[in-house]
């Protein structure tokens, strides 16, 4: 994991991935570089577009549905409804950016 994390630091930094600036990173991070590691991981990140691969695995987490209040007890009037409806608005979106932010925080994105 850490030869990932690497070369997801040369790429924030704007640095080309080589083995020689991984190599650099890692050992500077105290880490005995396994040269057959280090050539396969380079090579195989030479065909991947990393800013689409942090994309895609960044993908917001949807929220299980939740029950109705109508299924548990007798239908409440509509001004309660309409608070619900703001609460689970709500609730919903406080997933979504908290991930993004953990994200971001994590990759200084």
């Amino acid at each position: 994991m850490e030869y990932v994390y690497a070369s997801l630091i040369l790429y924030h930094a704007g640095r080309e991935i080589t083995e020689e600036n991984v190599r650099k990173i890692l050992e500077a991070a105290g880490v005995q570089v396994d040269e057959v590691r280090l050539k396969a991981l380079v090579a195989s990140l030479k065909e991947v577009n990393i800013e689409e691969a942090i994309k895609t695995a960044a993908m917001p987490v949807v929220a299980a549905p939740a029950t109705t209040a109508a299924t548990a007890a007798p239908a409440p009037s509509t001004e309660g409804k309409k608070e619900e409806e703001k609460k689970e608005e709500k609730k919903e979106e406080a997933p979504e950016e908290s991930i993004e932010e953990g994200l971001s925080s994590l990759f200084g994105f």
